[in-house]
């Protein structure tokens, strides 16, 4: 598979029950979980202080990302992603070879 770097931004529509903002951030929490089993995703991160995620994902390609993986998020519908694919750096000191 190949790995994504993906910055997240959710916002939630204005008019939003607070009950439905709690489900689905429950909901985001499990289907994270599931996705990480899977190695779909790696890692997730949150900017000090933002209420947004950069996260490390796992996919065939970028359609299979968005459709497959994050698309399958409870949140996905008031997400934007900024998607870049990424590729081993010859220098990286986490390479295995």
């Amino acid at each position: 598979m190949k790995e994504f770097l993906v910055e997240l931004t959710t916002t939630v529509p204005e008019g939003t029950r607070p009950e439905e903002v709690t489900r689905r951030r429950a909901a985001e929490a499990v289907r994270a979980g599931e996705l990480a089993a899977t190695g779909r995703l790696g890692r997730l991160w949150r900017p000090v202080g933002e209420l947004r995620s950069i996260g490390l994902w796992r996919a065939d390609d970028e359609a299979d990302l968005r459709a497959n993986v994050l698309g399958t998020l409870p949140l996905w519908p008031w997400m934007t992603a900024d998607v870049t694919a990424l590729q081993s750096h010859p220098n990286d000191p986490g390479s295995t070879s």
